[in-house]
């Protein structure tokens, strides 16, 4: 009895050595195989559109409507910024126009009278022209006249006078016509300028208009705001970006796989996911594109090695993975949440 005991007991440990060695086995032969058959990285996470919401003018916060991972509405107003001063510069742009199309009306007067004296110094040349070729006519025949005697020479100068003043009415006359055409010409000139002004200030009126629009930040798309640091009676610059709305409605996975892995991977390929922060869930997906550069290449200062100061690091490509059902995700997943891929690859 004492030596099946001791049997027993010698055999035991070995059972139990040779379970572990053998589950040892199977565990480490599945992880080969999964090796051999998988492409897989933890360099990946889920990736949403950040969509920013910026300042198109400067200005005091007068009432902020944001509230921190709230949930907004494409249209939805955000933040209303001060517009006192832009409203007062309106209003002066508004009466400089008035002014401006006074000036028209005053121009265009002036261009009326200016073609009315136009037609009277054309009327006037005629007129001088009709009394210029009667002197002239007036002179010859006084001239056959004196020769022989029929009148007198106070008569014959009378005649004389009388066609130097004509000719020098006539040149008069047109001197006239050609100022009154120059001054029609200013004028023209002068009206055609104020309209063009203002149509400037009417441009630049619209174009207050618009930076009074600006006033008014609404939520360019649908989502989440992140962060706000924005607060009633803050300044803001314009171009100084206010919120960012995590737009949801659009998810995906970028993941960073080795260079090496790359020759294994293709467009279409059907991937298995497994969300760090979701571990009960499989989630799948399909590769859709595959970048054209390493991460690196994105980076602010990438490396160079033709500076010669070359360390071969292994290099990571993105590889952007369409989500298999996205809309059952949409609630749960978070942009930036790790996510393990593998891609099988037999």
């Amino acid at each position: 009895m004492e030596t099946e005991d001791k049997t027993n007991k010698s055999i035991l440990p070995r059972i139990i050595i040779g379970t572990v060695v053998l589950l040892g086995l199977i565990f480490l032969t599945k992880e080969v195989w999964f090796a051999i058959t998988h492409e897989e990285t933890d360099n990946a996470q889920v990736e949403m559109r950040l969509v920013p919401i910026i300042s198109r003018v400067s200005g005091y916060v007068e009432k902020s409507y944001a509230e921190d991972y709230a949930l907004v509405k494409k249209g939805q107003l955000l933040m209303v910024v001060d517009s006192a001063e832009l409203s007062l510069q309106l209003q002066e742009m508004v009466a400089d126009l008035v002014q401006s199309r006074a000036d028209i009306e005053n121009a265009k007067a002036s261009l009326i009278n200016s073609e009315a004296m136009l037609s009277y110094s054309r009327g006037n040349l005629e007129v001088n022209r009709f009394r210029l070729a009667k002197s002239a006519d007036d002179l010859k025949r006084d001239k056959n006249l004196i020769a022989g005697n029929a009148i007198t020479q106070k008569q014959f100068d009378d005649s004389q006078s009388v066609f130097d003043i004509s000719s020098k009415q006539f040149e008069t006359a047109k001197i006239d016509v050609r100022v009154a055409e120059t001054r029609i010409a200013v004028l023209r000139s002068l009206v055609n300028k104020a309209e063009a002004q203002a149509e400037i200030k009417k441009a630049h009126i619209d174009q207050q208009k618009l930076k009074l629009s600006y006033c008014y930040v609404y939520a360019t798309t649908d989502g989440k705001l992140g962060k706000s640091n924005i607060d009633k009676g803050q300044f803001i610059q314009a171009g100084s970006p206010l919120f960012t709305i995590v737009n949801s409605g659009n998810q995906w996975i970028v993941a960073n796989f080795k260079e090496n892995q790359l020759k294994n991977l293709h467009l279409g390929q059907m991937v298995n996911l497994k969300i760090d922060g979701l571990p009960n869930i499989d989630v799948h997906g399909k590769i859709i594109s595959l970048s054209d550069a390493t991460g690196a290449k994105f980076s602010l200062l990438p490396p160079d090695n033709a500076t010669g100061n070359f360390v071969k690091v292994t290099q990571r490509i993105p590889v952007r993975i369409e989500i298999t059902d996205e809309s059952k995700y949409k609630d749960i997943l978070r942009a930036g949440m790790s996510v393990i891929v593998s891609v099988p690859i037999l």
